[in-house]
Parts: C-alpha cells; structure tokens; sequence
C-alpha cells in the first residue's frame, strides 16, 4: 500500500463520516417539520420492531405538520402510541387511518438544549475524523519502518493528512454553526 492509497482510503472514511454527521443533523429537529424526524420511532410489528417507514407512508401536509398514511388498518394505533411515547415530544393527532403530526413550536430553553446535542455531534464528528487522519499516520509510520517509503514521504503524507482534516473539521464547523443559527432562528 503507498502513501497515495493511504490518503484515498482516508479521504473516502472523511467523507463518510461527513455524510453521517449530515444525517444526524438532519434528525435534529428545528421549528420545521421534517420527515426523518420520524426514522427514529420504530414500532412494533408483528413481533419486530421496525421504522415508520416501513409501515406507514411519511409526508410533509405542510411547514409544521408531517402526515403518516398507515399501510394497513389495524396499525395507525400503533404507529400514534410509538411517536407518543418517543423522546421527540411530539403528539399526533388521529383522523382515521391518518395521523397529523403537528410540530410544537420550540421554547428558548428547548433552542438552547438542541444547540448544546448540536455542538456535541460535531465533536463526535471531529472526534472520528482525527482517529481517521491518526490511523492513517500510524499506516505511514509503518511503512517508512519497514523502510517501503522514505522519511521524505512519510513527512509528505502526514502533511497531506492534517491538511484534509483541517478542510474536514472546517466544514463540520460551518455546518454545526449553520444548524445552530437554523435552531436559534425564531
């Protein structure tokens, strides 16, 4: 393996790990209804818990409200009683065999506590982005040790990792601090 395989294979885990903090944002809730906000919620059927998706249909009715079509009769109780007792704080409301899932408007002090789940999914983000660009130093280290490359190189490539995490880390920081705003936004 030489230094420009090490730094591919980094690059892709950076870029994974980018992907991932994305969703996690997005499972975040602001004032907005979003439906992934529901992923979460898994319910019981028959006899394994499985997501909202996978029984019902989730869409937007409008800015604030997320409409869940149950896909068969019996289960629209269900699916009310799980996003009830989930810890979104949401309440569904029942109309047949369709639920409204209005979403509260968000109190200060709730702002302030989802700033601070913010903040901390980004250190974990960054967190796993410098035991990436770690793993792919000692990678080098390695192989300058078994003397494949050369102490040159090896100083290249760490040089080539801290620079891809430090672009990494600053787009977790422009991201976190873009949903921050989002959440403080009235």
């Amino acid at each position: 393996m030489s230094t420009a395989d090490i730094k591919k294979t980094a690059e892709a885990k950076m870029a994974r790990s980018l992907e991932t903090f994305k969703a996690e944002l997005q499972k975040i809730r602001t004032g907005r209804a979003h439906p992934g906000i529901l992923d979460q919620v898994q319910i019981d059927y028959y006899g394994s818990m499985v997501p909202i998706s996978q029984v019902a249909n989730v869409t937007l009715l409008d800015a604030r409200t997320i409409n869940v079509q149950a896909w068969e009769k019996g289960m629209a109780p269900k699916i009310e009683r799980a996003i009830r007792e989930s810890d979104l704080g949401l309440n569904p409301s029942s109309q047949g065999d369709v639920l409204r899932v209005p979403m509260p408007a968000l109190t200060e002090e709730r702002r302030r506590d989802l700033t601070k789940v913010v903040r901390h999914a980004g250190e974990d983000a960054k967190v796993a982005v410098r035991n990436l660009r770690r793993d792919a130093n000692d990678h080098a280290k390695k192989l300058t040790k078994d003397k494949l490359i050369g102490e040159d190189e090896e100083r290249r490539s760490l040089d080539d990792m801290q620079k891809l995490t430090d672009r990494t880390i600053a787009e977790i920081d422009r991201l976190t601090a873009a949903k921050e705003a989002e959440i403080m936004a009235v």
